[in-house]
């Protein structure tokens, strides 16, 4: 039995990050690593540092010839330290179990800025105890240097791994739980109000999450003094389908800072809900509201209120925008970059000859499933905005091989052309390549090749 001391000096077992089932998690003869064979779920195992050398009276090592130095272990330290920085969590750990070298390269600080873990069968709330616990060796009960946490598609993590993390990591700045379902607002709450450096989170398809916000605890203790009570930058929210108003209205009024929004499929949301995020958001320069199909000119009229700070927009199959909520955008978004409109079926070519007047610099243009936009509208598009790099036209039915050349008459750094679904001859396909030689065509003519 090991002692506990040296329990706390330990290492944490691959099998605690990987399943045991794995072939490629095996020793080299053939056994798996420490893990339960009883419930066949990964468990959290924990691994004294590997001695120096193996001793025993009946061994005389004098008798044996010295064996020659592995040419890896003749790397200085810092180079050592080097390679481990691209290993991610579980083959670190496995390294610290090689040597006792090893063991105090694998956890030096430099390499714990991140924890990446991933997959369906870990045991994810067990593995971020046992690995803060190792963090926090030198000073207790906080995990410093650890800056990322990323356990995306780790559905086994609930709000005891996410409470860990909060208590544990004061200064995370990262955060990414995607396709965790199991998580509550109550665990996200407790790590924006213990981590106050987080600047990136991503809920995505967490379905249990409504909101974004302080827990109550930490609102009373913020006074007037401290100012922005959340600094969160960068939230997607993808997939977080019983989102509503109510409870944008609440994340917009916390996270002022926002700068980054993704709200993809957020099923519920109106254009009452984007009126909170122009009061209280005005630093946004991305938004995603796809496939939101409540969201209208009306709300368009709101976005737009960002103005010349929004270079991404993504409204793509909302299929209440017309060409109004298009003129809203590219009357007061003059520097819009990007643009998914794919599907809004409500967009003329009024409204692409408008977007293309107003926002000059566009680079990315996505009007694919917008039967009305026509060769009238490519036009206007092409003598106006030069430096489009990537145009989607899938499936837009009036599309013809004449639009397709002014387009790549005008636009020479074109890079991405996408005509699926859409009546084009072969003689414009080649007609585009031979004036823009980079842009890769997306098509389904057969006859071009």
């Amino acid at each position: 039995d090991s002692d506990l001391s040296m329990r706390t000096l330990s290492t944490p077992s691959p099998a605690l990050i990987c399943p045991p089932n794995l072939p490629g998690f095996q020793n080299g003869r053939g056994s798996s690593t420490s893990s339960s064979s009883i419930t066949g779920e990964t468990v959290a195992m924990v691994h004294s540092p590997p001695p120096t050398r193996l001793t025993h009276p009946l061994i005389r090592l004098a008798s044996r010839p010295q064996k020659e130095q592995a040419s890896i272990d003749r790397l200085p330290d810092h180079s050592m330290v080097h390679v481990f920085s691209f290993l991610p969590t579980n083959q670190l750990c496995r390294c610290a179990r090689v040597c006792r070298r090893w063991y105090n390269l694998a956890w030096d600080p430099r390499l714990w800025r991140t924890i990446r873990l991933t997959g369906e069968t870990i045991h994810v709330d067990r593995a971020l105890k046992v690995l803060t616990r190792r963090l926090c060796q030198d000073t207790p009960n906080v995990c410093l240097m650890l800056e990322t946490v990323i356990v995306s598609g780790c559905r086994r993590l609930t709000d005891r791994g996410l409470y860990t993390i909060a208590q544990c990591c004061p200064e995370l700045r990262r955060l990414e739980v995607s396709g965790c379902y199991n998580i509550s607002n109550e665990a996200v709450f407790d790590v924006v109000s213990l981590c106050p450096n987080l600047e990136h989170l991503d809920v995505s398809g967490c379905s249990k999450v409504t909101c974004i916000s302080l827990t109550r605890e930490a609102s009373i203790k913020l006074s007037p003094l401290h100012g922005k009570q959340i600094s969160i930058r960068y939230l997607d929210m993808t997939d977080c389908f019983v989102l509503e108003d109510e409870g944008l209205h609440t994340i917009a009024a916390h996270c002022t800072q926002l700068t980054h929004l993704y709200l993809r499929r957020c099923v519920r949301l109106t254009d009452e809900g984007l009126r909170y995020l122009t009061i209280y958001c005005p630093s946004i320069k991305e938004l995603s509201v796809s496939d939101c199909r409540f969201v209208s000119d009306f709300g368009l009229r709101e976005i737009a209120k960002l103005e010349g700070r929004l270079r991404y927009l993504s409204i793509a199959h909302c299929g209440r925008v017309t060409d109004v909520g298009i003129r809203y955008i590219a009357k007061y978004c003059g520097k819009l970059r990007y643009l998914n409109a794919r599907g809004c079926e409500g967009i003329t070519d009024h409204g692409v000859e408008y977007l293309a007047k107003n926002c000059a610099k566009l680079k990315s243009l996505d009007i694919g499933k917008c039967p009305l936009v026509s060769d009238t509208g490519l036009e206007c598009l092409a003598l106006n905005c030069f430096n489009l790099k990537r145009l989607s036209l899938k499936s837009c039915e009036s599309i013809t091989g004449q639009g397709l050349q002014i387009v790549a008459a005008n636009c020479f750094d074109l890079q991405m052309l996408n005509v699926q679904d859409c009546e084009v001859s072969v003689e414009a396909l080649r007609f585009v390549k031979r004036h823009c030689k980079r842009c890769v065509i997306e098509h389904t003519n057969p006859a071009f090749f």
